[in-house]
């Protein structure tokens, strides 16, 4: 699974990136402001997965689901 973080470093990028790193996931990150804007992203932090972008409280639920999934 391919995962990226679009971040400028705000606080929300790097609690965000901290769960990641916690959740042993392995991703890449893009802070080039100037082609986020082009992709039409104009709130961060953003988490792609494959083919679905997600907000931060989009991003948080899928971790925590993930992380579920990992308990069972």
């Amino acid at each position: 699974m391919s995962v990226v973080l679009y971040t400028n470093h705000c606080p929300c990028c790097e609690v965000l990136e901290t769960k990641l790193k916690a959740a042993g996931i392995q991703y890449r990150t893009v802070d080039d402001v100037r082609l986020m804007l082009e992709m039409g992203l104009t709130t961060m932090p953003m988490l792609a997965t494959n083919d679905m972008m997600m907000n931060y409280p989009a991003a948080l639920k899928w971790l925590e689901e993930g992380k579920l999934g990992h308990e069972s």
